[in-house]
């Protein structure tokens, strides 16, 4: 997509691909995400295709993307629980952080019996789900994060 990502601009884009493939007068719907300028594309797209030719004028034209309203709802959710999620993130970044470290870590959890099943990985921090795993992960091994206090 060239820039700038105006309405115009991604307007244009999706109207010469659906003429391309020949599906410019068969789309019912088109899912975005919430940005304005998706929201200025619709009907810019509307007018450009013609609103007699799509279903119901082009009204249900927008469909809202899901996956992205969930994350939004995620991470507003995972803004709640910062500060632990930053503690949990800052423990496994030191346990992880060199062989030795993990082969200490590893020697705590057998020291609180707490059975090595999965390994500890830091997430990503802008993707959510990536921050349920850590979280998955290092919960079964809170003894041991409790057990081992790291000094910094």
């Amino acid at each position: 997509m060239p820039s700038p990502h105006t309405h115009e601009v991604i307007g244009d884009e999706l109207y010469d691909s659906l003429v391309d493939w020949n599906i410019d007068e068969k789309v019912s719907t088109i899912t975005l995400d919430n940005c304005s300028s998706n929201d200025a594309t619709i009907p810019y797209l509307v007018r450009k295709i013609g609103k007699t030719k799509l279903m119901a004028d082009g009204k249900f034209l927008h469909m809202r993307c899901c996956a992205h309203i969930l994350n939004l709802i995620v991470k507003d959710g995972l803004e709640k629980l910062k500060d632990v999620i930053e503690n949990f993130r800052d423990s496994v970044a030191y346990w992880t952080a060199t062989p030795k470290r993990v082969e200490k870590f590893e020697e705590i959890a057998k020291y609180v019996h707490v059975k090595i099943e999965k390994k500890i990985a830091l997430d990503c921090k802008t993707r959510w789900n990536s921050t349920y795993i850590m979280l998955s992960t290092a919960l079964p091994y809170k003894g041991c994060f409790h057990e081992s206090k790291p000094c910094r």
